[in-house]
């Protein structure tokens, strides 16, 4: 059943209920799949860049190419609640976020979006977005289109005022209007507080078990790249091995195949 903004937000309360779901997709046929699924959500991150595009980081990532996997993701998942990263730069203005965001939204057909960072610009950008009908996810901790400002990937909240600084940006986050925020590579026990202190959900990734929900990347629970996925991630199976696997038994097939002859049948003459 498809799920919405409301649900999503009185989950938090909900007593007994498993946690809230959401995997990454980034094309047609793989949300088909998690359309039949009783997956809650469906994220198009722009980690399309990195696993789809092979990016180096999130950064490279178009408005053009959020818009092209996203309206694909739809389309192969009508009934699922679906969220679209705005991409690096598309809100780094008030007016320009407010152009892309409605775009992104109007061209896609999914149910929200998310942003990185909790700005008084962003906050700002959250606030407006809601009024006009568009929900907005944040996202803490690890913000990948940061990644070099920031100084890298690594664990976030360690430090007091760190902790101290990401609660307050969350608490921020909420009363701009974000329906859910993901909490991205914080330390559990700053996961914990924050979940305790806000009443939206938080989805966490990297971020140990104590969030409302969780998220993953699909490739990196499946397996389906060359390279080992993050620590935080066990992959439930290895589809880059099984794939390559059976690519070479077809191809071990074809050599060992004897080639057919081709009769060249002419009509006799009476």
């Amino acid at each position: 059943m498809k799920i919405n903004t409301r649900k999503v937000k009185s989950h938090k309360t909900a007593k007994g209920k498993a946690p809230l779901s959401m995997l990454t997709a980034y094309d047609f046929q793989t949300a088909q799949l998690l359309n039949e699924s009783e997956l809650d959500m469906i994220l198009v991150g722009d980690s399309v860049g990195n696993v789809i595009l092979g990016y180096d980081t999130t950064v490279e990532v178009t408005l053009d190419e959020m818009i092209t996997f996203g309206a694909a993701v739809k389309r192969g998942a009508p009934n699922k609640f679906t969220i679209v990263d705005l991409p690096f730069g598309t809100y780094s203005t008030l007016e320009s976020g407010l152009k892309n965001a409605i775009q992104l939204f109007q061209k896609t057909k999914v149910e929200a979006l998310k942003l990185e960072g909790a700005s008084d610009t962003f906050c700002e950008l959250i606030s407006r977005c809601t009024e006009i009908g568009i929900p907005i996810m944040g996202h803490l901790g690890l913000t990948p289109q940061s990644v070099h400002q920031q100084g890298g990937y690594f664990t976030h909240g360690k430090k007091e005022k760190e902790a101290e600084r990401l609660l307050l940006s969350a608490l921020k986050l909420q009363k701009a209007g974000c329906f859910s925020i993901v909490l991205e590579c914080v330390t559990p026990s700053l996961a914990r507080m924050i979940t305790e202190e806000l009443t939206i959900p938080t989805i966490g990734i990297g971020s140990g078990n104590v969030t409302d929900g969780q998220v993953l990347v699909i490739n990196d629970l499946l397996q389906m790249g060359p390279t080992p996925p993050p620590s935080f991630c066990q992959p439930v199976a290895d589809l880059y091995q099984l794939k390559r696997g059976l690519v070479s038994k077809y191809l071990d097939d074809l050599k060992v195949q004897a080639p057919q002859a081709v009769k060249n049948v002419l009509p006799t003459q009476q």
